[in-house]
């Protein structure tokens, strides 16, 4: 696998966007443009590539550890000149937290079965006579082994949140149920049950209507007279 590789299988798995990507690296001591984040992150084949250098993946993986588990005080660790696969691994490791136990469960996870002494001769110096060299398969399968982890969580979350606002009214949760009951409305109701007089549509609060005791209005529908015509009558008027 090529830097680039690795760049790119953790901003997708994690989700990082530009601004995110920048500060990774800076939190690491190195600063770096949009621009070259962007060159970093496109397709071999395209004319814009640019190949990450050993130093600035390495940069970026202890920003990333500093994303994950807390930029420790002091000056930030410095970046090494020349990466391999075995410092990927420990770095990886180290970031996401992961025991001996849980990467080996981590891997069984797509099929790729690693034991523990295998695992434990990655993180050897190379002088020592029981280094092994961590070859792309398990570096490659450690990848897609996160991103089964953290992607799908990430997913299933936007599945989730998908699926309360898709919610059909008929089926409204118990959390929206305890909700409404607090509504004006319903407290308008409740109001309405005492035989309290309210102004239909108005707040609970809202004052009874009002009633004029010197309103002549009775007084008037007793005392008015009705003027009736014939249709004799009507026709005459007109013709003159």
């Amino acid at each position: 696998m090529n830097n680039n590789d690795v760049l790119r299988r953790l901003r997708y798995t994690f989700n990082y966007n530009d601004k995110q990507m920048i500060a990774i690296f800076s939190s690491a001591g190195l600063m770096v443009t949009r621009e070259q984040v962007s060159q970093w992150l496109k397709k071999d084949n395209d004319a814009d590539f640019v190949s990450c250098q050993d130093v600035e993946l390495a940069s970026f993986l202890n920003g990333f550890i500093n994303e994950k588990r807390g930029k420790r005080e002091g000056a930030p660790a410095t970046p090494e000149k020349r990466l391999t696969n075995n410092i990927v691994l420990t770095k990886l490791k180290i970031a996401l937290n992961l025991k001996a136990e849980e990467l080996i469960e981590l891997l069984a996870s797509v099929d790729f079965r690693l034991n523990k002494p295998e695992l434990s001769a990655f993180s050897r110096r190379v002088e020592h006579q029981h280094y092994r060299e961590c070859k792309d398969q398990v570096l490659r399968n450690l990848l897609q082994a996160i991103d089964k982890k953290h992607h799908v969580a990430r997913t299933s979350k936007i599945e989730n949140n998908s699926a309360d606002k898709n919610t059909p009214l008929g089926g409204k949760s118990q959390k929206n149920k305890s909700h409404n009951s607090n509504t004006p409305n319903n407290n308008f109701k409740a109001k309405n049950q005492n035989n309290e007089t309210w102004v239909d549509g108005a707040r609970p609060n809202a004052s009874a209507i009002y009633e004029n005791p010197n309103s002549k209005t009775d007084q008037a529908k007793s005392s008015r007279k009705v003027l009736k015509l014939k249709p004799e009558d009507i026709y005459k008027q007109s013709k003159k």
